[in-house]
């Protein structure tokens, strides 16, 4: 005689909820490794601070003045006679440009760059600062 364990009817199935938990967790990861692979475009300089300085990080080109009065576009030393051609090569239609100052670079170094882009019809042009702390006034009372 054949006992029944009840076992015999049950056909195996997928559970949903740990196939879930393992998808949630690859997304996460991958996600979390985008974010380590952003390129830094731009040479380490001591910028200037302003208080009204708003951080935007899209696709820009980065023009950095160090403070030997080195241009560098990208991170590649690059001559200012050669820089609006190198520019206009690498920008496409709505690429913001940043102009990268060292605290210690040369003014007229700087104007010299920001006049041979718009020299050659380079308009939208940014500086790049860093977020200052606003100064508050204390000792006023009420």
């Amino acid at each position: 005689m054949k006992l029944k364990t009840g076992f015999e009817v049950k056909k195996a199935r997928i559970e949903m909820l740990p196939l879930i938990d393992i998808v949630f967790l690859l997304l996460v990861f991958f996600i979390y490794a985008m974010l380590s692979m952003v390129v830094h475009r731009g040479f380490k300089v001591d910028l200037p601070q302003a208080t009204t300085a708003e951080i935007d990080r899209k696709d820009y080109i980065s023009i950095t003045v160090d403070k030997d009065n080195r241009i560098l576009l990208d991170k590649a030393e690059i001559l200012l006679e050669n820089l609006s051609d190198e520019v206009k090569a690498k920008a496409m239609k709505g690429t913001k440009i940043f102009i990268n100052g060292d605290k210690k670079a040369d003014l007229g170094v700087v104007i010299d760059v920001l006049d041979t882009l718009r020299r050659d019809d380079i308009k939208e042009v940014y500086f790049e600062t860093e977020p200052a702390e606003r100064p508050t006034i204390e000792g006023l009372s009420n």
